[in-house]
C-alpha cells in the first residue's frame, strides 16, 4: 500500500509539475516561409488570391481526393469561404475564410478547425516584387494553442512540422506558374 501511495504521489507530483512549466511556456507560434517565382507579381498574386486554386498546390487540401467542399461566396474576395469535410483524420473538418485583401500585395485567411480539434488560427499570403518578372511569396501561419495544451508546442515542433507542408506548397506554386 506504501508504494502504491508513493507512485501515486510521483505522479501527481508529475502533472502538477507540468502545468506549472506550461504557465511560462509561450501560446503563440508563427512559422513563415517564402520562394521566389519567375512570373510578374500581378500573375502571381491573381493566382494565389483564389482559395480554390489551393487544390492545386496545398499540402493538406491535396491529402484526401475525396473530402466533400463547400464553398459560400465570390472566389477570390473577402468574406468568400472554403469548407471541407473530411473522413481522414490528417485532415478533418474545416473552413478557410478570406478576410482582407490589400490587393496585388496580400491575403490574410481565418483557418477554422472542427475536427479533429477545434481551433482558430491565421494565415497569409504576401507577393513582392524582386525585378518585373519574378517575385517572391511568402506564405505564413499564425496559431495559438492555450493553456495547458501549449505545454505540446516543444514537442510538436510547428516550426518544422508546418513548415514543411508551407514550403512543399510554395514548390507546388512554382511549378505550376513556371510552367
Amino acid at each position: 500500500m506504501n508504494i502504491i501511495k508513493k507512485i501515486i504521489l510521483g505522479l501527481l507530483a508529475i502533472v502538477v509539475l507540468a502545468l506549472i512549466v506550461a504557465l511560462f511556456l509561450p501560446k503563440n507560434y508563427a512559422v513563415e516561409r517564402e520562394i521566389a517565382i519567375n512570373q510578374p507579381k500581378d500573375s502571381v498574386f491573381n493566382y494565389i488570391k483564389y482559395l480554390k486554386n489551393q487544390d492545386d498546390f496545398s499540402v493538406w487540401n491535396r491529402k484526401d481526393p475525396k473530402m466533400i467542399k463547400t464553398f459560400s461566396g465570390t472566389d477570390g474576395t473577402v468574406g468568400f469561404v472554403y469548407s471541407w469535410n473530411s473522413q481522414d483524420k490528417n485532415v478533418g473538418v474545416g473552413e478557410q475564410e478570406i478576410k482582407k485583401i490589400s490587393e496585388g500585395e496580400r491575403i490574410d485567411f481565418e483557418i477554422r478547425f472542427k475536427v479533429p480539434f477545434k481551433s482558430t488560427d491565421n494565415a497569409y499570403m504576401i507577393t513582392e516584387a524582386i525585378s518585373p518578372n519574378q517575385t517572391k511569396v511568402k506564405w505564413g501561419f499564425n496559431g495559438k494553442m492555450p493553456y495547458p495544451m501549449n505545454l505540446m508546442l516543444p514537442i510538436m515542433n510547428m516550426e518544422e512540422m508546418l513548415g514543411k507542408d508551407l514550403q512543399d506548397g510554395l514548390n507546388n506554386v512554382k511549378a505550376i506558374l513556371e510552367k
